[in-house]
């Protein structure tokens, strides 16, 4: 074709520097926005494919005493929620024996796992030892303070005293836990044990800590509250 024009004797007349400035500048906005849609499309494809981190964060309730590890709460947790959809990874930092003073001391370690989220659940060895519970509350709010810090989201697990404490003792301890939510605008989940306490069943012979199938009665009420805590910012 251009052998063909030169051979015509026709003048190749060349674009005016107003056409080509337009040409440019249609390219150039072309090439911006395509940009700007790839990054939007990678920036989604990342969040929507990087897996969450969860830390179970507290005493043998979390850590799964007396159970084979594929029962504890963190990892029947993380099961029910990948079933659900959600890509997380939930580490189980439970320590038997463990009160809000221990937790309090290992928090900085807990925090180098980089989590997404943290579940609190301390409390039950303060009250089953009679610690004051102003010293417990104590413990949680400069727990969750730090939480708040590191932009990490929470759910708080509330545990109640048990009876033989006396009413005053229960009375006290027991509103730790929304009192505190409130405070810190945290997720509250009333009773890590709701529909599990007290119920033969569903904990094992001591009748402190669940069996298998108190697990998963927990994972089935809580899970709802993790999933709903993962989805917020």
């Amino acid at each position: 074709m251009w052998e063909q024009l030169l051979n015509s004797g026709k003048r190749l007349v060349a674009p005016s520097r107003r056409a080509r400035l337009y040409h440019i500048g249609r390219v150039s906005i072309f090439a911006i926005f395509v940009a700007i849609v790839g990054v939007g499309v990678a920036a989604t494809s990342a969040t929507a494919e990087r897996e969450l981190v969860v830390v179970a964060f507290g005493d043998s309730l979390t850590a799964g005493y007396g159970l084979p590890a594929s029962d504890a709460f963190p990892v029947r947790l993380e099961t029910a929620l990948r079933k659900a959809g959600v890509r997380v990874r939930v580490i189980n930092s439970g320590v038997s024996g463990e009160t809000t003073a221990g937790g309090r001391a290992r928090l900085d370690w807990v925090l180098s796992d980089m989590p997404d989220a943290v579940i609190v659940e301390l409390g039950a060895n303060d009250a089953l030892r009679g610690i004051d519970p102003a010293e417990a509350a104590g413990n949680l709010n400069a727990i969750l303070e730090k939480l708040k810090k590191r932009n990490v989201r929470v759910l708080l697990a509330g545990m109640l005293a048990p009876p033989n404490l006396g009413e005053r003792y229960a009375k006290t301890f027991n509103s730790i836990y929304p009192d505190l939510a409130a405070a810190h605008d945290v997720m509250l989940y009333p009773f890590f044990l709701d529909g599990v306490a007290a119920e033969p069943h569903l904990n094992q012979p001591d009748g402190m800590h669940p069996n298998a199938d108190g697990v998963a009665a927990i994972v089935e009420r809580i899970g709802p509250y993790v999933k709903r805590l993962l989805n917020s910012e």
